[in-house]
């Protein structure tokens, strides 16, 4: 699941996984990996994945619908 909305961030805003790795220093692919399901990606290289492609990441609590964003 977690690779199909990588990919989808990405292709989003129409980038390649060639010039996506690059803005968040990782190589292709690695990403490649990642969107792939091959390879876990850690937090921080999620967040600054969906930085550059405009996303926010929030956690939300099911019973209370309690949202929380890490700054």
């Amino acid at each position: 699941m977690i690779g199909k909305a990588l990919k989808y961030m990405r292709s989003n805003i129409n980038l390649n996984q060639e010039n996506m790795s690059k803005l968040i220093n990782i190589g292709r692919t690695t990403l490649s990996d990642y969107e792939r399901k091959k390879t876990d990606i850690n937090f921080e290289t999620l967040e600054k994945l969906a930085n550059t492609c405009g996303y926010k990441i929030y956690f939300i609590n099911e019973k209370t619908k309690d949202k929380f964003q890490i700054k």
